[in-house]
């Protein structure tokens, strides 16, 4: 047969398969067709051409590969507008570098106020701004044109010197000036007293049939409810005395208790000692009892610039505060008498008024305001003496020597160590005063 003769039949039978699809519902079957089968002649065809004018190698080939080769699909004719849309919504971010056109395009459309505009055609002009107008309709509106205003020079910044403070000589001052300073200084110390300052002690200065007194200032006399009875004239000699169930100050009669204060800043002189504060004269119906009304503080101004002198060392004068203050308040709670606190002989603690205070004394009183010697929350009774020997024999060793807390701060010992080697078992309490 011609195919037999063909030197491809071999390559053309090994690759050339014709593939039938059988529907069969579910599957596909590919059958090989038998190429013998083929080029047998059974039913007696003519024989074929001559070799010659079979068909090339080249065209069988391209007949093959367009047998073999898959159909291309058809595309839809999709309009290039749809095209379009489906691309930008895809990649919604290549619209972002448009969006900043749109505002460049706006403002050069708009007309702003440096556009030159032709005027009658002959000169360029610039356009004037649109004017906002804020006042209210009807109002006349004040032309008010904008001016540049040069800024003031400046001067070069000069420091004045310091004034030289010139001590005062308080010798050289007028009776009036001294009072208004003594008012002055009693004003400031009572809006800047330490706690001392809020306690107020009841001091016996003195008793007798008759009191003479007098003040720097004017004088006023009430009675226990703090109502007003009078007035004494300033630096004069007034002399009291008990007369039947009261009492009489020159030809004036007062109740048995009566009150003298002087003004602000002025001093009451009993026995030719100045005293701070207010006098209390008292009569029981037999003596006549001056009893001093004053602050702690002030009191023990006095007290402890009459028990050690002011020119020991610091330490030493402070211990002797503590110790004072400890032994007032200890009468302050337990009063020796109705009618006051305190006495202000030896046998309490000396109470001279203002004639022995100092300001180095006065330091030590205000450096260690409100403290005490204390035992587990109390106040003791904080004895005390000159030496050693007079302790021991007085208190039987249980107090504190003067001259042993000199020695002491002398050595280097702080105030609140001397108290506790003279007060065993005790600390150094604190009175707080309410905020």
């Amino acid at each position: 047969m011609w195919l037999n003769k063909n030197p491809f039949k071999k390559a053309l039978q090994d690759s050339l398969e014709v593939r039938h699809v059988v529907d069969r519902g579910e599957t596909d079957r590919s059958e090989s067709l038998d190429i013998d089968r083929l080029t047998e002649n059974p039913i007696g065809l003519a024989e074929p051409a001559p070799e010659s004018e079979y068909p090339s190698d080249e065209t069988i080939s391209q007949a093959f590969s367009e047998l073999t080769a898959p159909a291309a699909p058809e595309l839809p004719d999709v309009p290039l507008k749809t095209m379009a849309k489906t691309f930008v919504k895809r990649r919604p971010w290549l619209l972002l570098p448009l969006l900043g056109l749109f505002p460049a395009i706006a403002w050069s459309t708009m007309p702003h106020p440096m556009d030159r505009t032709s005027v009658d055609g002959n000169s360029d002009v610039a356009a004037a701004p649109p004017t906002l107008s804020l006042a209210a309709p009807g109002l006349p509106v004040p032309n008010r044109s904008l001016s540049a205003t040069p800024l003031p020079k400046v001067s070069p910044l000069t420091i004045a010197p310091a004034p030289t403070l010139t001590p005062v000589d308080l010798s050289k001052l007028t009776p009036e000036q001294k009072a208004q300073n003594a008012k002055a200084k009693a004003i400031f110390e009572s809006t800047n007293a330490p706690v001392d300052a809020y306690i107020e002690m009841h001091v016996s200065i003195g008793k007798g049939s008759s009191i003479a007194f007098a003040s720097t200032t004017a004088l006023n006399l009430t009675d226990e409810k703090g109502n007003k009875l009078g007035n004494l004239a300033a630096t004069q000699a007034h002399t009291a005395q008990i007369t039947g169930g009261g009492i009489t100050i020159g030809a004036q009669s007062f109740p048995a208790n009566t009150f003298i204060e002087p003004e602000p800043g002025g001093l009451l002189y009993l026995n030719n000692r100045p005293y701070r504060g207010k006098l209390l004269l008292s009569s029981d119906g037999s003596t006549l009892h001056a009893v001093n009304y004053i602050n702690l503080r002030h009191y023990l101004y006095s007290v402890v610039a009459s028990e050690v002198s002011p020119s020991w060392s610091p330490e030493a004068i402070k211990a002797q505060a503590v110790a004072a203050r400890s032994y007032a308040l200890t009468y302050y709670f337990k009063p020796a008498n109705s009618r006051y606190h305190i006495g202000s002989d030896e046998y309490f603690q000396v109470y001279s008024g203002t004639q022995r205070e100092d300001d180095r004394s006065n330091q030590a009183v205000d450096i260690t305001s409100g403290e005490y010697v204390s035992y587990k929350g109390g106040v003791v009774e904080s004895l005390y003496a000159a030496s050693d020997d007079i302790v021991a024999e007085a208190f039987a060793g249980r107090g504190m020597s003067q001259l042993g807390a000199k020695s002491l701060a002398e050595k280097g010992y702080k105030y609140d160590q001397i108290l506790a080697n003279y007060y065993p078992t005790t600390k150094v309490g604190k009175i707080a005063k309410d905020e």
